[in-house]
Parts: C-alpha cells; structure tokens; sequence
C-alpha cells in the first residue's frame, strides 16, 4: 500500500528545511530515502514539484500551489497524532514564527535562545518583515502583529501593548532646543515615514483634546529599525514604539520627548495563529512562552503610561 502520507510530509519538511538533508535527521530517514519519497510523490502526481540544482531547491508553480494545502494537511495529521498518542506534551518539529522588524530585533530575539534550550525538539523558524504575511499561504504557524487586528478569522492571544514615543539623540538636541510644546516640531527636522505617510501625522493631546501634527525632515525611511539608527546618529527627531526604543532610552543614546503631551490609544500586541480544535504542541508552547516571558512587557521600562484623560 502506497504511503501518501509519508511522501507529503517528506515534501513538506524538504520545502521548510530548505532541502533534503536539512529535512532528514527529523524525519529519521537518510537524505536519499527522503529524496526517493518525494520523487515517488512527483511521479504519482505526474508533475514536477520541486526544481534542483546542486546548489538550491525552488518550488515549481505546481509545487507552490502542492505545498499551500499540503503543509495545512500535514499540520492537522500531526496534531491530530499528538492529541492521540498522548504525546501533546512534546513540542517538537519546525516551528514559522513572523513579525516585525523592530519586534524581532529588540524582543524576541534575545529570548529565543531560552526558547530553543526548553524545547530541544523543536526547530524555529524566524520571519521578520514589516509586510502582512500571508499565514497559510506561507505557512506560517504563529504571527506576532502590534495594532488592530483586522482578520478575525484567526485566534489571537494578547501579550501586551505599546505606544509610540517622540525622541532624539543628546547629539540633535546638543544642537536644536527641545521642543518645548508639540507645535515646536514643524521648525525641526524629523525622521519621517516614506511608504506609510499618516505615521507623518503624529497625534498630541493640546488643551484638552487630541490633535495631529503633520511634520517633516530631509530624511525618509521606509522602515522603523533604520529611522532609529538614523536617530542614533543625531539626524533628527523620531516617533517608534517604545518596543524599538526602550533600550536606547534607558541607555541614554535616545532622549524621550513631550511625554506630557501623548495623544494615542495604547497599541496592542498579539501572538495570532490559525485557528484549530487542537493546537500542535509547539504552537502553544511557543504562545505560553512568550506571554511568560512578556509579563509585563520587558518594554515598559519607561514608568506607566499617562492617562489620555490628561490636561497638559
């Protein structure tokens, strides 16, 4: 009896892994036994899945749409595998995790070595991008989104909140007063927004009521990691998440400014997965461990955020 299973997971784990002998150890079989399965699955569809060459493998047109489907497939067969055998204790497998540039660099980063050392079993893989990753088209199990949700087609866990912070080097401000009110930043150079232009439009409560001070500098950045480097170097003032700017605030190299004068809503965080009966072992694991690990936010190293009830 032909095993199709086998020979979709084999695929599977080949297109994650990046190749045959990155998928072998954890499928237990011999880079040449793993190349077989997906050759005897090639040859059954009748179409060619995967295009090698002795230095890459690349999905064909056929293989992309094959693989969309497939990894869902083989998702729900090992979850489903875990939940009977009793085995839902032991996360292990390739684990895709998404989120942003900023998220990625300051937040997670420093704490996925613990992650991986907890869970030996495990393989992570790290996606970060400041683009909306499509979950099942790519094959992702976990994103860690900051805003709105929009899709609510997935499940969403809560594991903090944020806000953005006005700031500048000591070196700017060694040679610009400080804005005193928010009015001032139209007579500064700020580091602006190239692609998402309303982050240009920077919200302050003013007696009494939130208003929105559209500013601009002679440098514009389409990511948030570089606007901070920029910062860094004293080329002007800048708004980011205090996730992407606590460090540098604490250290002294960002100065943060007009706090008094904050106009926003706090901007939440979730860890978003598709939604299933019976979540794979890892995903939770992963969920669980960073909403321990982000209780409280280790960003919140800048005291409690002002009342938006607040009258400067």
């Amino acid at each position: 009896m032909i095993d199709h299973a086998s020979e979709m997971a084999a695929f599977v784990r080949v297109v994650d892994s990046k190749g045959f002998s990155a998928a072998a150890p954890s499928l237990g079989l011999t880079p040449s036994a793993v190349s077989k399965l997906v050759t005897r699955l090639e040859t059954r569809l009748g179409v060619r899945l995967l295009q090698r060459t002795t230095r890459a493998l690349s999905l064909t047109e056929e293989g992309e749409a094959f693989y969309a489907t497939a990894r869902r497939i083989v998702g729900e067969i090992e979850t489903l595998e875990n939940q009977i055998s009793g085995q839902s204790g032991t996360p292990h497998g390739l684990l895709k995790v998404t989120t942003s540039l900023a998220f990625s660099t300051h937040q997670l980063a420093p704490v996925i070595a613990e992650f991986l050392e907890r869970y030996p079993l495990l393989q992570l893989e790290l996606m970060p991008t400041d683009r909306v990753v499509d979950m099942i088209e790519e094959g992702v199990d976990i994103a860690i989104r900051i805003g709105r949700l929009a899709d609510t087609s997935f499940m969403a866990r809560k594991i903090g909140e944020d806000v953005r912070l006005v700031c500048a080097s000591p070196a700017y401000l060694a040679t610009r007063r400080a804005p005193q009110r928010p009015e001032e930043l139209i007579r500064h150079n700020c580091i602006v927004s190239r692609d998402r232009t309303y982050l240009n439009r920077w919200p302050f409560r003013i007696d009494g009521e939130v208003r929105e001070i559209e500013v601009a500098g002679r440098v514009a950045v389409t990511e948030g990691e570089a606007q901070m480097r920029l910062a860094l170097q004293g080329l002007g003032i800048v708004r980011l998440t205090r996730l992407t700017v606590a460090t540098a605030i604490k250290n002294g190299e960002l100065v943060s400014l007009l706090e008094e004068f904050r106009g926003e809503q706090p901007i939440p965080i979730h860890a978003v997965y598709p939604h299933r009966r019976h979540l794979a072992p890892k995903v939770t694991a992963f969920i669980d461990f960073i909403a321990e690990k982000f209780s409280p936010p280790p960003w919140e190293v800048l005291g409690s955020i002002p009342s938006k009830d607040a009258k400067p």
